[in-house]
């Protein structure tokens, strides 16, 4: 393929699969599209191992079972010929569809053939989630990761073959250094991409992540909650043994974790009836200007 021809695939891939199912013969990548769709027995059709999607929304599947029992399955499921199986396909783009097809025990369905190579495949699959939204975070950043170690991408390029900006290529990347576990709060979109962004780098990532989805904190928020953390290391190990043997009324613990959010540094409260203190804690000058700074105080 020609520099010219490769750049025009990828803009092509960039503007999702209506580039691949659109009403002229051809699309900008030359390829011919007019191609009619053919009818195909349903068990001769099998998901793509590398599909990019892990999980599926199972109520949103069972809204279109009862489309595609009225109606059939109206847009054709894009599919290549399988790698290794003979009169088998393998699915590219509308494994939803080809869900819902048989869940409504339709025993055909429309698809349109071409013959794609693996990376070509995983793109396709890659930006039409993207384009609809279909993706968590973390199934992103794993699509992005595979097409680099695969098959040899750089951000820039790949940025261009999705229609992504580079920084965008970047941040996302940047989720797979996350513990296990707040990918799995990501997953399960407990955790936004950008409270985990925040939480990057910081020690004690997995608990702060938990504070943040028990006191609901903005992605501002939880960016002071891992910088205090970042700069207070010895505060956070006191916090965590202060935590452990904390025996008092838990609306104090919580305002007292609240306002070490709101401010970025360790406070406690001691009170006893209707009286009690207020304590700050600060490790540096910067700490303290910023402090007063919030206070109005010069």
């Amino acid at each position: 393929m020609t520099p010219a021809a490769d750049d025009a695939r990828r803009k092509g891939l960039g503007r999702g699969l209506s580039a691949l199912l659109g009403d002229d013969e051809q699309d900008s990548t030359g390829v011919d599209i007019g191609r009619p769709t053919k009818t195909v027995p349903i068990e001769f059709i099998v998901a793509n191992p590398t599909q990019p999607r892990k999980r599926f929304d199972e109520a949103a599947i069972d809204g279109l079972v009862e489309s595609v029992r009225e109606k059939g399955v109206l847009q054709p499921i894009l599919v290549r010929p399988h790698p290794t199986e003979t009169n088998t396909y393998q699915i590219v783009a509308g494994e939803r569809r080809w869900r819902a097809a048989q869940r409504a025990k339709i025993h055909e369905v429309p698809v349109l053939v071409k013959d794609l190579s693996d990376r070509d495949t995983l793109e396709i699959a890659l930006v039409e989630n993207i384009h609809r939204e279909d993706l968590t975070p973390i199934e992103e950043a794993e699509g992005y990761q595979r097409l680099m170690d695969d098959f040899s991408h750089t951000q820039e390029a790949l940025a261009n073959a999705v229609g992504k900006s580079r920084s965008h290529i970047a941040n996302m990347l940047r989720l797979l250094g996350l513990p296990e576990e707040i990918k799995s709060m990501v997953d399960d979109g407990l955790l936004t991409a950008g409270h985990a962004r925040a939480l990057i780098g910081a020690a004690n990532a997995e608990e702060l992540a938990h504070q943040v989805i028990q006191q609901d904190l903005s992605v501002r928020q939880t960016e002071k909650l891992a910088q205090a953390a970042k700069q207070n290391p010895v505060d956070t190990a006191m916090d965590k043994i202060a935590k452990a043997v904390d025996r008092r009324d838990p609306d104090t613990v919580a305002l007292e974790s609240s306002l070490s959010s709101s401010l970025g540094l360790r406070v406690q409260l001691k009170g006893k009836g209707e009286t009690g203190s207020v304590t700050i804690h600060y490790s540096s000058l910067e700490q303290l200007d910023s402090l007063l700074e919030k206070l109005g105080t010069e």
